[in-house]
């Protein structure tokens, strides 16, 4: 290929960003990489589903809201954008309190990850499709994608380190979902992801003095690219009514509590990086499951209580004992056996309190497309 781009930020296509960093390989690190390919219940994975169903979904019932998203989106307002300019400023890495510098790379890693895994997914659906219609906004969004995580992995070299991502392809595990699944669980993550970035950038914003490295300045287009790919997800369940009807919304439930019970869980593990944020993690995670909630109406029929009396003290709980895991793993021997079996037990009576907390209803509207408001 001939290769005229230089910077990820820049490629059009997914296939430019990838051969980009592909090139910047020779940065990788191999304590990123090994972190990038855990498998656990609160690590990001990859995804693989029957790509022939979705290349069979037909959007003309949804036809004006769906041309509206592509046309936006082929817009491309973020081309140029994830790349480092005169905002950014020199971070001290080598002084950086070790605890902050770890939980920070940590962070790092996964939402390098995470972003990696949904271009990966969107890649291969574009490869396997021949519906114009279904291939063309998964290229688009697999090129958002790819963007995001070479930034990251830029943002990650200055620290010594480097996630690589063509090796991630290739050797980490990956999970079968039906496409149900994949809509429900990366619409989720889109969406959530959004509510994530733009709490932090709206707050950092106030408390610039908090701001102790210069990626979050990126957040807020970072997150309107989020929003856009939740749009998309949302748009496709809209093509089969029966996606959001029925048993399906127990689904719906499950995998609603499940995500938001994994935020919690994974965020209450990076306490000096939310202390240097100024943010309590508790307020935090109420802000991104309200803002999250009210999104999700847009398709949803449900939105979980998380007023619920025993929605916050159950997280608590299961935070307990996802803490009460480590530390038997930690240990080591049938000793450090029992207790991590002891805090599973915990966990999963944790979820199915959490689950059977009623949820509130509405009416889902009839216009499914929403703008970036917060």
């Amino acid at each position: 290929m001939n290769m005229q781009v230089k910077h990820s930020a820049d490629a059009t296509t997914v296939e430019e960003g990838l051969a980009i960093q592909e090139e910047q390989a020779k940065y990788d690190d191999n304590f990123a990489t090994e972190t990038a390919m855990a498998n656990t219940l609160l690590t990001p994975r990859f995804y693989t589903t029957d790509f022939d169903e979705l290349d069979a979904i037909n959007v003309d019932g949804i036809r004006a809201e769906w041309d509206a998203l592509i046309a936006q989106m082929e817009a491309d307002p973020n081309k140029g954008h994830f790349k480092k300019n005169e905002d950014w400023d020199h971070v001290d890495w080598e002084n950086m309190e070790p605890q902050l510098k770890k939980e920070f790379i940590d962070f790092l890693i996964s939402s390098c990850t995470a972003e990696f895994s949904g271009c990966v997914l969107y890649k291969e659906m574009k490869r396997r499709g021949n519906n114009k219609d279904i291939t063309q906004l998964f290229q688009l969004m697999a090129r958002d994608e790819a963007r995001h995580a070479g930034f990251i992995n830029d943002a990650l070299r200055e620290a010594g380190l480097r996630v690589n991502l063509g090796f991630l392809t290739q050797s980490k595990k990956y999970t079968y979902f039906r496409p149900k699944f994949i809509y429900y669980a990366t619409y989720l993550s889109e969406k959530i992801g959004y509510a994530r970035y733009i709490t932090i950038f709206r707050h950092l914003e106030a408390h610039p003095e908090h701001r102790f490295h210069p990626i979050f300045k990126w957040f807020e287009e970072w997150c309107n690219d989020e929003f856009s790919h939740g749009e998309a997800f949302a748009l496709l369940m809209k093509t089969d009514p029966k996606l959001t009807q029925g048993r399906n919304v127990y689904w719906i439930k499950f995998f609603l509590t499940a995500v938001y019970a994994t935020m919690y869980v994974r965020d209450h593990q990076r306490p000096a990086f939310h202390k240097a944020l100024g943010v309590d993690p508790d307020w935090y995670a109420h802000e991104v499951f309200t803002k999250t909630s009210e999104l999700t109406k847009q398709i949803f029929p449900i939105t979980l209580d998380i007023d619920h009396p025993r929605w916050q003290p159950t997280l608590e709980r299961l935070q307990r004992a996802n803490v009460q895991i480590a530390e038997g793993k930690k240990q080591g021997g049938l000793g450090g056996k029992l207790k991590e079996w002891a805090g599973s037990a915990k966990a999963a009576s944790c979820f199915v309190s959490l689950y059977t907390i009623p949820v509130k209803k509405h009416k889902v509207p009839a216009v499914t497309r929403l703008v970036p408001s917060y």
